[in-house]
């Protein structure tokens, strides 16, 4: 036996590896896999065994669209439900005794995705900028910070160690205004802060008080079909290559362009286009979205990632969570339809709502958005932190349980969104998801009762009720297939539940 990476390679490894092989190919022809001898496939097992024992490395699928079923991500060829939650969004900028903890409790949980920003804000007191900090206190946008390449390393090993996936964000417009704590006054890209250029070079302006999204900031209108501002951009392109550099040796990242921006659409397209082109040169292939602010999903804005699977790979439609009840199921399904034609992976990277949130969304409100999108078919789905989500609180982790309990009856891939088998039902009542005839998946908020149709299923079935709210298994219910069922769960608080064959 002999590791590589971490895979085991055994001779019954190689056997199952080259038997698949052999099935694969068989399946293309009029020839049946079935005479195809033993004496054969032990010789293919051992030749891929001479060849991994001698080093040649077989490459594993990183992260990916799943070639079966394009709406769901796979890794290393298997599709993969990602569910996620995490205490802040840069978690590379946190000291290794709080990181580890967090990563550990996620995966504990069920968990396997987080969001990393890049930002580099001061607001926690224990943040490093990119760039190195020389002794006058300026910055030089030409020299790096070792301590901050050090800890985005160790977030992306670690991170790989325990197969947590993660979408990285590169811009962050919240980083480069004054109107949170006065960032703008302290980062280095302003000229008062750094050694490489002044305020008549840089075009920019010694402050910047309104909100981001005013979109007054030229540090997002420098490429050159905008304001073509080659001073700023030869850094930005800099700092993206540095980082490239990194993220490229890593097969479990995701990369979204923005944090919620309503930018220029050519912002957008230049980092797109010159992240894959960066990858491509490496012989990578990576995928990229944007994440745009517009809480309505039919917003035209939108429809410049809808519309362009050539660039975007997948969508981030976060900015759905912050509608709630019916409205958010079925936003999320008017894109699903729009996809239809291309499918992409619908990633959902901030689920907002905690008590006490500014916008007034709530606990309640972040565990239905999840359990929405879960049903509704999203490839992804996070909690949000503090203060807009709940972040890794015991709410979150008996959530993400909840989820993977139900996923162990059905893949969520194998079923669709299909709340026509219900009646009876009040409006946020209950939620369903199906494979006609095979499994049925519901979803209760608190309470209810409603009619399912199951005149496609034949047989015994039992309920295998989650209660959502503890992460663990409630009761079984014997159920006959054929006809209308009345269901209703065993209590009111969030409860789940999976009918499927005895």
């Amino acid at each position: 036996m002999r590791i590589y990476g971490e895979v085991e390679l055994t001779s019954s490894f190689c056997f199952r590896v080259a038997n698949s092989v052999v099935r694969k190919r068989s399946s293309n022809s009029s020839v049946s896999r079935h005479v195809v001898s033993r004496t054969v496939l032990a010789s293919m097992a051992c030749a891929m065994a001479t060849l991994l024992m001698a080093g040649v490395a077989v490459a594993e699928e990183p992260l990916r669209p799943w070639k079966e079923n394009a709406w769901y991500w796979s890794y290393h060829g298997q599709p993969l439900l990602l569910l996620g939650g995490s205490d802040d969004d840069n978690l590379f900028q946190w000291p290794e005794e709080m990181l580890i903890p967090q990563l550990d409790r996620l995966a504990a949980a069920g968990g396997n995705v987080i969001r990393n920003t890049m930002s580099d804000r001061k607001d926690k007191g224990f943040e490093v900028y990119p760039f190195r900090q020389l002794e006058d206190g300026k910055y030089d946008l030409n020299a790096w910070s070792e301590e901050y390449w050090s800890r985005f390393e160790r977030m992306l090993s670690e991170t790989a160690k325990r197969k947590i996936m993660v979408q990285i964000e590169i811009w962050d417009r919240f980083d480069y205004v004054d109107q949170n704590e006065g960032r703008w006054q302290i980062h280095p890209y302003n000229p008062r802060n750094n050694v490489n250029y002044d305020y008549d070079q840089s075009h920019f302006a010694k402050d910047y008080p309104d909100h981001p999204g005013a979109n007054k900031q030229p540090f997002f209108f420098t490429t050159p079909k905008q304001r073509n501002n080659q001073v700023v951009l030869g850094y930005q392109k800099r700092f993206v290559d540095k980082l490239l550099e990194h993220l490229l040796r890593y097969d479990h990242v995701l990369y979204c362009m923005d944090n919620e921006t309503n930018g220029d659409e050519e912002w957008s397209r230049y980092w797109a286009q010159f992240v894959k082109q960066r990858a491509a040169k490496s012989d990578k292939t990576v995928y990229v979205t944007e994440m745009w602010d517009d809480w309505n999903l039919a917003a035209e804005r939108h429809k410049r990632t809808f519309d362009h699977p050539e660039l975007y790979d997948f969508v981030d439609v976060s900015q759905n969570n912050h509608n709630s009840g019916q409205k958010h199921w079925d936003n999320f399904l008017h894109v699903r339809k729009i996809l239809a034609s291309q499918p992409r992976p619908m990633n959902t990277t901030k689920t907002y709502g905690v008590d006490g949130n500014k916008f007034g969304h709530t606990d309640q409100d972040a565990i239905e958005r999840i359990w929405r999108h879960l049903l509704a078919g999203a490839a992804s789905m996070r909690f949000h932190r503090p203060v807009s989500g709940m972040g890794l609180n015991d709410k979150a982790v008996a959530c993400i349980r909840a989820a993977r309990k139900l996923e162990s009856f059905a893949p969520l891939w194998s079923v669709q969104a299909a709340n026509e088998l219900l009646s009876d039902r009040e409006a946020n009542e209950a939620y369903l998801a199906a494979d006609k005839g095979r499994s049925y998946l519901i979803y209760f908020p608190a309470g209810g009762a409603v009619g399912l149709d199951l005149t496609d299923a034949e047989g015994e079935l039992t309920a295998h009720w989650i209660n959502i709210d503890t992460g663990e298994f409630g009761p079984k219910d014997a159920i006959q297939a054929g006809g209308k069922l009345e269901l209703s769960p065993p209590g009111k608080e969030n409860w789940a539940a999976a009918i499927v064959a005895r």
